[in-house]
């Protein structure tokens, strides 16, 4: 039971401190308890002691008129009979106690039962906490939640223009960047490798799989006959025999000689030997000094068709396909995808350890460059704002039931005494104005209906 005019009890002072400002709870409380069974119930607030004042004060105030209403009424009762006039006092008096008793009545009875007397329909906040903890989780999903009124709520934020605010100042993109790099490393590094490096080797080949490889290689190599840079091809080609050439002369003079009747005689062997060399020589020069000689256009003519027949060649294609899927058989392609992993985990470990500058920087310029370029354009935050604006509220809104049941099984496990002393404790105070008003109020409706009935008789 609390007693009109002293300090009602809340969660965490058991009647006697409050939580105080730093919103704990001291011994006597059901949650400081190791061994008690766990309550839930509202997070204290910081100004908890605040309002509990300003609850103990209002209803001092209110009790007080109530007894002042009570002290007047008997002295005006007992005086009455020697000053008539009195009876206007008595009046207001007696209608302001039934008044104020009523209200006190009423505002109790939210809370607790009334001088502990199990009256029915008291103590409605303990009794119906489960009740009215599903009709504000309903009430707040279909009128705080509904896509309306947060769409209308999220375009006011501007969320875009923030984001892009907050990601152009140089602090933040540093941290972003950091943040981004970092993560980025961790899950290189926490991913299983094996199954990483089978990931890796079946998307290549996947993707190599549904391709055809000898149109690619057509396209690749006619966009070299571009200026014509596939000429160097031949240019290299013409150093290498010439190497070639003059390097193996005694080879080409055995074979000659191998070659040669053995009835012709050695310096007519000779002189063919040398005959052929500087021929080769020679003509070795003439193609590789002369941009426009025959041999060059043949060997573009070659070039071409070469091209034409991976573009086209059924019989090219499908030897190419054959090609390609003997090369993916091969052990080199599973190697080749180990070694890719083993070199980003190997960079990952390094950056983990020690962030690099020379990798931060051109994140944070990327992340600074689109803050500023959202920014510049209203169009592009327009569109960014109506992506977030839609994406939240369709977020929100799919899940607002799950929000409404989220409050009703929250205040469902409330402890109903915790609770009830927690929301008279953010309510209370305002409550205390009802007893007020209706002591006010009472006596001047008792003033006014005295009133008439003495000018009515």
């Amino acid at each position: 039971m609390t007693v009109e005019g002293t300090t009602a009890p809340v969660p965490g002072s058991c009647g006697q401190d409050s939580p105080g400002a730093a919103g704990g709870y001291d011994s006597c409380s059901p949650m400081s308890n190791p061994n008690s069974s766990p309550v839930t119930s509202p997070a204290p607030r910081k100004d908890d002691a605040t309002r509990l004042a300003e609850l103990a004060s209002m209803r001092r105030v209110a009790t007080g008129l109530l007894v002042l209403a009570g002290i007047i009424y008997l002295v005006a009762r007992a005086l009455e009979a020697a000053h008539p006039w009195l009876g206007y006092v008595r009046a207001t008096a007696e209608a302001s106690l039934v008044g104020g008793i009523a209200d006190w009545f009423a505002v109790t009875a939210l809370f607790r039962h009334p001088l502990g007397i199990p009256v029915p329909h008291t103590a409605i906040i303990p009794t119906q906490k489960d009740r009215i903890g599903r009709i504000l989780g309903g009430f707040v999903q279909n009128h705080f939640l509904a896509r309306d009124v947060l769409s209308a709520k999220l375009r006011s934020m501007r969320l875009a223009e923030r984001i892009a605010r907050w990601m152009s100042t140089p602090e933040n993109a540093e941290r972003l960047a950091r943040h981004v790099a970092v993560g980025v490393a961790q899950a290189v590094r926490n991913m299983p490798e094996g199954e990483v490096k089978e990931l890796i080797r079946e998307s290549a080949v996947a993707r190599l799989q549904h391709m055809q490889l000898a149109p690619v290689l057509g396209n690749v190599l006619e966009a070299a006959t571009k200026d014509d840079r596939h000429q160097q091809l031949l240019d290299e080609a013409l150093v290498l025999l010439r190497v070639a050439v003059s390097k193996n002369r005694e080879l080409i003079r055995e074979k000659i000689r191998e070659e040669s009747p053995w009835w012709v005689p050695a310096a007519v062997d000779e002189a063919f030997h040398q005959r052929v060399i500087d021929g080769a020589e020679r003509m070795i020069e003439e193609v590789y000094a002369d941009r426009a000689h025959p041999l060059r256009r043949q060997f573009d003519a070659a070039f071409d068709n070469f091209v034409e027949r991976l573009r086209h060649s059924p019989e090219m294609i499908a030897r190419t396909e054959a090609w390609k899927d003997n090369l993916l058989e091969h052990p080199m392609v599973t190697e080749f995808a180990g070694s890719l992993w083993d070199r980003a985990r190997r960079a990952a470990e390094t950056f983990s350890a020690d962030p690099k500058a020379d990798i931060l920087h051109p994140i944070e310029r990327g992340i600074a460059s689109v803050g500023e370029s959202l920014l510049a354009s209203e169009e592009r935050l327009g569109e960014l704002d109506d992506f977030l604006t839609s994406f939240i509220a369709g977020v929100l809104e799919q899940h607002r039931h799950e929000v409404g049941d989220l409050i009703a099984d929250t205040v469902k496990q409330w402890d109903p005494k915790l609770a009830s002393d927690r929301i008279e404790l953010a309510v209370g105070r305002d409550l205390q104005f009802i007893r007020l008003n209706g002591t006010l109020v009472g006596g001047l409706a008792g003033l006014i209906i005295y009133t008439l009935s003495r000018l009515a008789g």
